[in-house]
């Protein structure tokens, strides 16, 4: 799975870990996290993030 880049703070998102702090389990893949996700570090929107 393909890892995305905050580009506002670079926070990195690792769908192996997920963002279990915010409802996304490890093993789900970018495209499947809600759209209402943000960036638990900068509060930035999904449309922030580029592929790694």
């Amino acid at each position: 799975m393909k890892r995305y880049v905050c580009t506002i703070c670079s926070y990195v998102y690792d769908p192996e870990a997920g963002d279990p702090d915010n409802g996304v389990a490890p093993g789900t893949a970018f495209e499947d996290i809600d759209e209402e996700w943000v960036c638990p570090v900068c509060g930035a929107g999904k449309d922030a993030f580029e592929e790694e």
